[in-house]
């Protein structure tokens, strides 16, 4: 039974995610997540409090996924490690409808600022001037870049999803990367 219940909370934070990834938070209202899901409006209040609560959920799972890319990308710090984070990030938009789903919402499953995109953009932020302030003086005009170009990526994904293809990802940052090694030098 418990496997059960599992499966429909499952479908129900995925029904949500689907709503809001390529549409609006607004999208998400009960009668079209219990449609998607497949289940009744009692099975979503037996899991959730509100569609609020399942929107946080999506959030959630959404920080996580983010968070642990990020920290994939930045695991060890070298010179590839920002390149590796648009690249995850851009490939995470472009298959993962939670990742884009969550970027459209707050900790507390509103439209809301701060939202993950929000929170993401800061983690990178800190992210890129900690790896590269060995490399360079101007680590946090390289992070304030890096920053620039994911939230264009992420924004304009919206519109176009090639924005978040890896060839768009690889030609930006063939563009990018002798910012990030001063002098021409490599950077290991």
């Amino acid at each position: 039974m418990q496997k059960r219940s599992e499966q429909t909370r499952q479908a129900l934070v995925r029904a949500t995610a689907q709503l809001i990834a390529d549409g609006q938070v607004s999208d998400a209202g009960l009668v079209n997540i219990c449609q998607r899901a497949g289940v009744s409006r009692g099975a979503l209040y037996h899991h959730f409090h509100s569609t609020s609560s399942l929107a946080a959920a999506v959030y959630e799972q959404a920080h996580q996924r983010v968070v642990a890319l990020t920290d994939e990308a930045f695991e060890e710090p070298s010179a590839d490690a920002l390149e590796r984070f648009l690249l995850a990030l851009g490939e995470a938009l472009r298959t993962e409808e939670i990742v884009r789903a969550g970027m459209r919402l707050a900790a507390d499953g509103s439209a809301g600022p701060p939202r993950l995109r929000d929170d993401l953009l800061a983690l990178a932020h800190e992210r890129v001037t900690d790896t590269y302030q060995e490399f360079t003086t101007s680590a946090q005009d390289l992070a304030d870049l890096a920053v620039v170009v994911a939230a264009g990526i992420e924004s304009l994904g919206h519109t176009g999803a090639d924005w978040w293809s890896s060839k768009t990802s690889h030609r930006l940052w063939d563009m990018l990367r002798p910012l990030f090694r001063p002098d021409g030098a490599e950077l290991n």
